[in-house]
């Protein structure tokens, strides 16, 4: 589902390696939009590793990983360079973030921006990389070996991109059996435990403290939304729009025994409504969808009892697929805000795809912990870029 006109476009990598956009045009693009962090990676050598990562992450190989990328861009001899600057490089990592995030809002900060929060997974063998553990994978849909990755993205009428990331370490990780691996993988020592919803939770506040994106929503899947503290813990002047399961209950207004929202879904009592939600890359997209003031539901002294006011907003999709949603949003929203804010749940999960699909997400080979976040990060600054491209094609920048 496309649901920007900014959006991602891979036929621009397509377009780049059969040449109908002249690889000096690209050049000169790629160091116009580098050149925008000359002020925080000053030195020659860090640069040129740099903008070489970000090409081998955009050119066809099939694994984009630090050995195929420097094989292909520099030779044999840049092999132990490049691993050294990924792993080792005295390179200061958040000044660069800082930097992306600067460049990010610049571009795609809009009035009804969304920040949402999301894991992904990524299939890994061994054992001896940084937060690897057989735990639930989503990528593959069991418990299987992999790193779990915690993300935080924005999405609004002007684009989207990922924000933010972090590796999660299950809790065996800081014990004493673990020790050695965690000097080896470079996990720093003051590094504590923290559960995916706390991390997920450090990032958002994180980045509204910056008040650099305009920040109309706060969205989740319904890992962190059925988390009650999760979301009573989220910055109170800007709602939630956090999916959940099923089988939450809420209290539904003048009731005294909290019901399922399954149960609201199946009830002929509440109607659905035909709504057009948004338009997607091949026209309208059309759902079902119910929406209905409730009370969140919340246990005290073992008791179940209503909360606060909430909105239960259920979308039926033409497919037949129900996702349940519950918003904190103010009682005089339009139905028109709560539709949107559905909408712009979703383009995090784009962001995965294009960046594990074109952009070699899920490619680095390392093991340490520093390597890994410094590999997304170079992902990230380099899904940006392609957005960018498509900004520029827009512009008749390579006519």
């Amino acid at each position: 589902m496309q649901i920007t006109k900014t959006e991602y476009n891979p036929e621009l990598l397509e377009q780049w390696r059969a040449k109908l956009i002249t690889k000096r045009t690209i050049e000169r693009l790629l160091s116009k939009y580098t050149a925008r962090y000359a002020g925080v990676i000053r030195n020659k050598n860090q640069r040129e590793h740099f903008e070489n990562y970000l090409r081998g992450l955009m050119s066809d190989l099939d694994r984009k990983s630090v050995e195929p990328i420097a094989l292909a861009l520099v030779g044999e001899k840049g092999v132990r360079s490049l691993q050294q600057f990924m792993t080792r490089s005295t390179l200061d990592d958040e000044t660069v973030i800082n930097e992306y995030q600067n460049l990010l809002s610049e571009t795609i900060s809009s009035d009804n921006g969304m920040l949402s929060v999301d894991g992904s997974d990524t299939p890994k063998k061994g054992n001896n990389s940084a937060g690897v553990g057989r735990q639930y994978c989503g990528n593959l849909g069991k418990v299987d070996n992999c790193q779990a990755g915690i993300f935080c993205a924005y999405a609004g009428s002007g684009g989207y991109g990922i924000v933010d990331r972090e590796l999660y370490f299950q809790e065996k990780w800081f014990t004493d059996e673990y020790e050695d691996l965690r000097k080896e993988c470079g996990v720093p020592q003051d590094k504590v435990f923290q559960t995916k919803n706390e991390i997920a939770l450090n990032q958002i506040k994180n980045v509204t403290a910056k008040k650099l994106f305009k920040i109309k929503w706060i969205g989740c899947d319904s890992a962190f939304g059925c988390d009650h503290n999760f979301l009573d813990s989220l910055p109170a002047d800007i709602p939630y729009f956090a999916a959940v399961k099923n089988n939450e209950r809420v209290f539904v207004k003048d009731s005294d025994i909290p019901v399922k929202i399954k149960t609201l879904a199946e009830s002929d009592g509440l109607p659905w409504t035909k709504t057009r939600i948004c338009d997607g890359s091949k026209g309208a997209i059309y759902a079902d969808v119910k929406i209905i003031r409730c009370y969140a539901c919340r246990t005290v002294s073992g008791v179940m009892r209503p909360h606060h006011g909430v909105w239960v907003y259920i979308r039926k999709y033409e497919n037949g697929d129900i996702k349940f949603f519950i918003s904190n949003a103010a009682e005089d929203i339009s139905d028109i805000e709560l539709h949107e804010a559905g909408t712009l749940r979703w383009p995090i999960e784009q962001c995965f795809q294009e960046c594990k699909s074109h952009l070699g997400m899920g490619h680095f080979e390392g093991r340490s912990y520093h390597g890994f976040l410094r590999h997304i990060l170079f992902v990230m600054i380099a899904h940006f870029f392609v957005t960018s491209l498509r900004l520029e094609l827009k512009k008749g920048a390579f006519q």
